[in-house]
């Protein structure tokens, strides 16, 4: 049930690209309100993460989310019957408020489900390949719904699935909460609601701009202050929303920056590919999204076999592998031609998703392992923002490469051309801007354009798949010298005693268990310090 509501959520940060153009010809809604429409759910779903993960610790993690089914379905009701462009990005915010809610909450009622270290590691590569899931089957189950149904039903889909996790939440899913909550802190909330959305908002909007322009200049600065400041200010604080203490385990950081890697090879190479598919290779939406879908198989079947791999081998390994086989990945498309097939393109496919597959469970559950149940509602949500904020630079930092690329080899063709400042910009913007017009062209000129445009687009593509393996492959590099094999030896027990962990009720037994792990850990100690 928790992964099935987390694949909902994971699918509509992919299932709505395929319904933009859709959405123009119904609701006529410009270039900057589509981006808006894009846009909403993502800056709200990755602003709001930390304060939700920080509200289910304090008041409960089912209620918070239930509370997140509710507003999702809610939102995407909204969404499917909107009759304006303003409503319709109005209803997306609102399912991000919902998604903030479900996905840290899933991860941390899981951790608290599953305690010992073998079922938990077991229950994340399930958990992962459901999240990997959801990523990659977005432009399959768009393209389809889009194919049968009108533009309204993907969002539609997510209603009945919502309501179901919602009831099932009801009964299955247990209470818990961290039972030594301070006061809130809301001034740590305010900061990283603005800091997150304003970082996010930056890196989505500079592709389409440019690093260089102003807004997104004022956008990341700010963001910078800001996130200075909430870090500065939770270290200080009493009752900090987030324990900065968290990132001084290598554990931690190491796997919070590794699947932040993987996330932005794996939505960057999405990003470029079904463009690639759909524009080059002349496949329609639900014909590219198919395509797409052995990433998806590939993760579902490795995902769950990562923990035990990880067991086997050490974290370490199994991770740095799967940075291994996404760098590979990448580096094997970025020799793609203008007369490239998608038989030359499928063992990409096929090794990005067993890298993510093999990547994410174990990262995961490094982060998580490393958090005291107690928060894990807070280790989710940092798990989660790591996530957001590496799918959003694989596509702002390889849109961006792509972009430039692209009009840097159109640009110069056009000159001397009589062509108008409009349809000049439509060609110089994209691929599917320049076909358009070569189509309507005709001709001998019309053919020159397209094979131009083609041409470009594949070179842009190349380069930002070549940047985008350099950065997995150096990635591998930290997690080497990062991250460590295993955990540190810690039973189950002793991570019950501590301090926020420890049942409401104690008994003798329970006491007794205490005394005996604490001459466990006088012990230990004491051979430490003859070794």
């Amino acid at each position: 049930m928790l992964c099935t509501s987390l694949l909902i959520v994971n699918l509509d940060s992919t299932i709505l690209n395929v319904a933009l153009p859709t959405i123009v010809r119904v609701l006529h809604a410009s270039s900057s309100e589509l981006q808006l429409i894009v846009d909403a759910y993502a800056v709200v779903f990755a602003g709001l993460l930390l304060v939700f993960g920080n509200a289910s610790d304090r008041i409960g993690r089912k209620k918070v989310f239930a509370a997140g089914l509710a507003m999702f379905a809610l939102g995407s009701a909204a969404a499917a019957f909107s009759s304006s462009p303003d409503r319709l990005i109005a209803a997306r915010a609102f399912m991000g408020i919902g998604a903030a809610s479900i996905m840290p909450s899933t991860l941390s009622i899981l951790t608290n489900v599953f305690t010992d270290d073998r079922s938990r590691a077991r229950a994340i590569g399930i958990w992962s390949g459901a999240a990997g899931l959801g990523v990659a089957i977005g432009p399959i189950a768009g393209g389809w719904l889009l194919s049968h149904y009108w533009w309204g039903s993907v969002f539609l889909v997510n209603v009945p699935i919502a309501i179901a996790g919602l009831v099932a939440s009801l009964w299955l899913v247990p209470e818990s909460r961290n039972p030594s909550t301070t006061r809130l802190d809301p001034f740590g909330a305010i900061l990283s609601i603005l800091g997150l959305g304003l970082l996010l908002w930056g890196i989505i909007e500079a592709p389409n701009s440019s690093w260089t322009s102003f807004p997104v200049l004022a956008s990341l600065g700010a963001a910078l202050v800001l996130l200075t400041t909430f870090i500065l200010w939770e270290r200080r604080c009493d009752h900090p929303m987030l324990e900065v203490s968290f990132f001084s385990s290598r554990r931690f950081s190491a796997a919070m920056a590794a699947m932040g890697l993987v996330i932005f090879g794996l939505m960057g190479l999405l990003f470029l590919t079904t463009q690639w598919l759909q524009f080059s290779l002349g496949y329609d939406a639900f014909a590219a999204g198919i395509r797409v879908g052995p990433v998806a198989l590939v993760v579902l079947v490795t995902a769950p076999l990562s923990s035990l791999l990880a067991h086997r081998l050490g974290t370490k390994v199994v991770v740095a592998a799967g940075l291994v086989a996404i760098g590979t990945a990448l580096l094997l498309l970025s020799s793609t031609t203008v007369r490239g097939t998608y038989i030359e393109a499928l063992p990409a496919f096929v090794l990005l998703g067993a890298g993510a597959g093999l990547a994410i469970a174990p990262a995961t559950e490094s982060v998580m392992g490393s958090v005291p149940r107690a928060l894990a509602g807070v280790g989710a949500a940092t798990n989660s923002t790591a996530l957001q904020v590496g799918g959003a630079l694989g596509v702002g930092v390889l849109g961006s490469l792509l972009n430039t690329r692209y009009e840097s080899r159109v640009a110069p063709a056009l000159v001397g051309h009589r062509i108008p400042t409009s349809v000049e910009h439509l060609i110089t913007g994209s691929l599917g801007g320049a076909l358009a017009v070569s189509d309507r062209i005709g001709g001998h000129l019309g053919s020159a354009l397209d094979a131009l445009a083609r041409r470009a687009f594949v070179n842009g593509m190349d380069l930002a798949l070549v940047t985008a393996g350099a950065v997995v492959f150096a990635s591998v590099l930290l997690v080497v010298a990062m991250l460590p094999s295993r955990a540190a030896a810690e039973s189950p027990e002793k991570a019950q005693a501590e301090p926020g962990n420890s049942p409401v009720t104690h008994d003798r037994t329970n006491t007794g268990s205490q005394i005996a792990l604490a001459m466990v850990d006088t012990a230990e100690s004491t051979d430490d310090i003859r070794d």
